[in-house]
């Protein structure tokens, strides 16, 4: 009665889990915040460099926003600048040669 199963090599296509979103927000009172997202790592590329001080981004609209400085606004958070150019954004946790999400 029991029967083995061989399990299913995994597709290589690219799911819409395996791409990070087009816009996404670290602060949390932001819309754009995601905390499942974040704790999976998201890597960022603007203008073909890897950046680590991005607070948010924007795939489709091509800009991120990082902090300006030390200085802090009225309610503590950072104040930021948005730049504008070409932005990839994937996940770290999926190892050598992820899907990168960039716009077209």
């Amino acid at each position: 009665m029991t029967e083995e199963t061989t399990p299913q090599a995994p597709a290589e296509t690219t799911s819409a889990s395996d791409v990070p979103p087009d816009h996404l927000a670290i602060h949390p009172s932001s819309p754009h915040f995601d905390s499942d997202k974040l704790m999976r790592g998201v890597g960022i590329r603007f203008k073909g460099v890897e950046r680590t001080n991005i607070e948010e981004y924007c795939i489709s609209e091509s800009w991120v926003r990082v902090q300006a400085g030390k200085s802090v606004d009225r309610k503590g958070r950072p104040l930021t600048i948005k730049l504008t150019g070409p932005v990839e954004a994937w996940y770290q946790d999926l190892g050598d040669n992820p899907p990168v999400a960039k716009k077209d």
